[in-house]
């Protein structure tokens, strides 16, 4: 047998269901067929074995002599992120791109953003009322959104900032349906048939996205300051090995890419940790309890470091990855995976949502427990929230960096309970999961009342 089993259903009806209801058809197929299963979602139906054993992962994801990660199998993204993007290119152009992107997004000059997070969370903090509940991925996106915007253009309150804020945030909004990212998975709906119509809606509000976005690029062009460290004029500055900056187009692309990767994930990822953290009134007294253990205005670098805030964004992270897939590894040479035979040309993707979902690496793996982050390690495969490889996310610290900071502030400024109790369940949002329907917070005051914990509690429960 060459490839892993798949069902006899028609590759149409799989790839809708795929679409629809992705999280639930791999574990159905997992349950029916292990670690290892064929899924039709390839381009033009081609066929697709998805793994979740440890093992298949690092085989896939470290063996650039037998595996090729290349960017043409991302083409999904590129009407969204364009074909210059990191994503979306291959080979040595793709390690360039991956050079020059990565310093902005390492040490001091990452944590330097801390004073933004924290000035932008307040931003948002501010418009909540008391009493009054809240969508709170409406606030996480926001915050993430406008951190994102600032850190890389270093746009301050004016009109430019304000309409790529509102653009970017319509324009994945209008790709964050089944249907609409149907359209993503089928070529052929891809066509403008006027701007009432979703592609064509679509297509208008990229149109402005870019305008905008290459007005700031000539402005800085013509008006060079070398005292700016926001991200575009660093990649601006940034040079290859032959002395060669980014042109416009990449520029463009990697801006959209660091736009759209840099704050979807992170408001997700912030959103669900909020809800567990008020959903088990254990988890928020323990980070409460450490939290407050730092005084007023800790450094940042030190709650950066808090074991048991680690913890809650790692366990954020496992329960419901917002990356439910690892780009995908094509095979270069006759090979066998898990005792199946694949010839070249095999495309291969790692499910990181069924790896982080296994009962031999974590035990009651639909129960949230941060504790298990603190019990051991785990190996870049067993947990990948990011990816891994060559195509791990590049600003994985930057987003870690950026949750820590926000639910340090939120949590040590106000107390929050849930607007209800009910279940909250991850689905489809775009490319990507988010949660299936609004979580609602209400602020019930400032923590400076110093509210008794039994009432929170209570008000939970």
């Amino acid at each position: 047998m060459t490839l892993p089993p798949s069902p006899s259903t028609p590759p149409l009806v799989q790839m809708l269901q795929w679409i629809a209801r992705p999280m639930a058809l791999m574990e159905d197929y997992t349950r029916r067929y292990g670690d290892c299963f064929t899924l039709p979602v390839g381009r033009n139906f081609g066929s697709v074995v998805f793994v979740s054993h440890p093992q298949a992962m690092q085989e896939i994801l470290s063996d650039s002599k037998h595996w090729e990660a290349p960017g043409e199998f991302n083409e999904i993204f590129a009407p969204i992120l364009g074909k210059h993007s990191v994503i979306t290119v291959s080979g040595a152009r793709h390690q360039r791109q991956r050079q020059l992107l990565m310093p902005p997004f390492h040490g001091e000059r990452m944590r330097a953003y801390s004073q933004l997070i924290e000035k932008v969370t307040e931003q948002v903090m501010s418009q909540w009322r008391q009493d009054e509940p809240f969508c709170v991925r409406s606030s996480t996106q926001a915050i993430a959104l406008r951190v994102i915007l600032k850190a890389v253009f270093g746009l301050d309150e004016g009109p430019r900032g304000q309409q790529l804020e509102h653009l970017l945030a319509a324009l994945l909004d209008e790709t964050s349906s089944p249907f609409s990212a149907g359209i993503l998975y089928f070529p052929i709906l891809q066509r403008d048939l006027g701007p009432l119509t979703p592609w064509g809606n679509f297509l208008r509000r990229q149109r402005e996205t870019d305008k905008l976005i290459y007005e700031e690029i000539q402005e800085r062009r013509e008006h060079p300051d070398p005292t700016r460290t926001d991200i575009l004029s660093l990649l601006m500055a940034a040079q290859d090995e032959a002395g060669e900056s980014m042109t416009d187009v990449e520029l463009h692309d990697e801006l959209m890419t660091l736009l759209v990767a840099g704050h979807e994930t992170t408001a997700t990822a912030l959103a669900w940790a909020l809800y567990w953290i008020h959903k088990l009134p254990s988890v928020r007294e323990r980070l409460l309890e450490e939290l407050d253990s730092l005084g007023d205005d800790p450094d940042p670098n030190t709650i950066f470091r808090l074991p048991y805030l680690s913890a809650v964004c790692a366990e954020t992270l496992r329960i419901y990855p917002v990356a439910m897939l690892t780009f995908p590894r094509v095979v270069k040479v006759p090979l066998s995976l898990m005792g199946y035979d694949l010839k070249p040309g095999t495309v291969v993707i790692g499910s990181i949502y069924l790896t982080h979902r296994r009962e031999d690496l974590y035990p009651e793996p639909e129960q949230f427990k941060p504790e298990r982050f603190l019990e051991r390690q785990f190996s870049a495969y067993e947990y990948l929230p990011f990816g891994g490889g060559s195509r791990r996310c590049i600003g994985l610290a930057f987003a870690q960096f950026e949750m820590k900071v926000v639910l340090a502030k939120i949590l040590s400024r106000v107390q929050l309970k849930l607007a209800d109790n009910r279940e909250v369940r991850p689905t489809r949002r775009g490319l990507v999961t988010a949660p299936d329907s609004s979580i609602r917070l209400v602020m019930m005051g400032q923590r400076q009342e110093k509210m008794p914990v039994s009432q929170t509690v209570a008000s939970v429960g």
